[in-house]
C-alpha cells in the first residue's frame, strides 16, 4: 500500500495520459493515481482503464458525465481519497507541466512540516518555459492581485501542483469550496491558511504542455480575477476555528 495519491482530471488528454501513469509509476517513492475523467470523448479514459491491469490496486478512474470544471473534479477526487486511507494528497496536471520527479520534494515539505506544499513558478523568479510573455506576464500579476486582495503571502497563488496532508482536506468543508476554475486553486490555498495550516512554496520549473489542447479560458479567468474579491468579503462572515 502506499500512503500518498495522486489526482489528475482529465479530459482529452490521449496523447498524454499513458506517458503519464506510467512516469510516476517509475518513480522510487509509490504513489497510487486516480483519473478524473469527465467524458473525454477522445478515448483518454480507454487508455487509463487499458494499464489498470498492467497497475492492478494502484491506478484508479473516476469516470463522470461530461465538463464539470476542475475544482469539482478534485472535491470529488479528495472526497474518494478520504474514503480510504492515504495521508498524503496531491493535484497534478496530465499534460507534463507539472514535473513528476518533483512528487517526492513536494511530499518531503509535508512531511518536513508543512500542511500543504505548493509548486511555485515564482517563488525564486520566474520558472516557466514554453509560455508566451503575454501569458507569464498575466499569470504572475495574478499572483501579485491576489496577495493585494487577500493578504495571503503566497507567490503563485494559483499554482494547481500541491500536496495536502490529510488532516486539511478533513479539516476544511470541501462542500463550501466555491469556484470550479483557476480560482479553486487560490481558494484552497486562502482557505488553508484561514484554518491555520502551515503553506509553503517548493520551486519547480513549469512547462507548458506540447501535446494536446490547454483548458484555460476567459470565462475561467474572470471567475478568478471578480472571485478573489467576493471570497475576501465571504471570508469575513465565517468562522475558521478548527473543532
Amino acid at each position: 500500500m502506499s500512503d500518498s495519491l495522486v489526482i489528475i482530471p482529465t479530459y482529452n488528454e490521449k496523447e498524454n495520459i499513458e506517458k503519464i501513469v506510467r512516469k510516476v509509476f517509475s518513480l522510487t517513492q509509490p504513489f497510487h493515481v486516480l483519473i478524473i475523467d469527465d467524458g473525454s470523448p477522445d478515448g483518454t479514459a480507454d487508455i487509463v482503464k487499458s494499464l489498470q491491469s498492467e497497475y492492478d490496486g494502484h491506478l484508479f478512474i473516476e469516470e463522470r458525465a461530461g465538463k464539470q470544471g476542475l475544482g469539482t473534479a478534485y472535491i470529488y477526487g479528495f472526497n474518494w481519497a478520504l474514503q480510504r486511507d492515504y495521508q498524503y494528497i496531491f493535484e497534478m496536471d496530465a499534460d507534463f507541466s507539472h514535473n513528476p520527479d518533483d512528487l517526492s520534494r513536494l511530499r518531503d515539505a509535508c512531511v518536513q512540516g508543512a500542511d500543504v506544499a505548493v509548486g511555485s513558478r515564482y517563488v525564486k523568479g520566474v520558472n516557466v518555459v514554453n509560455w508566451p510573455m503575454g501569458r507569464v506576464l498575466m499569470s504572475y500579476f495574478a499572483s501579485m492581485y491576489v496577495r493585494f486582495i487577500t493578504r495571503i503571502n503566497i507567490q503563485d497563488a494559483t499554482a494547481g501542483f500541491k500536496c495536502y496532508r490529510r488532516i486539511v482536506l478533513e479539516t476544511i468543508p470541501l462542500n463550501k469550496i466555491r469556484f470550479v476554475g483557476y480560482a479553486f486553486q487560490i481558494e484552497m490555498k486562502f482557505t488553508a491558511i484561514k484554518f491555520g495550516f502551515k503553506v509553503v512554496e517548493v520551486p519547480i520549473i513549469f512547462t507548458d504542455r506540447t501535446e494536446g489542447t490547454s483548458k484555460m479560458s476567459t470565462k475561467i479567468f474572470r471567475e478568478a480575477f471578480l472571485g478573489v474579491i467576493q471570497m475576501k468579503v465571504n471570508s469575513w462572515f465565517r468562522n475558521y476555528s478548527r473543532n
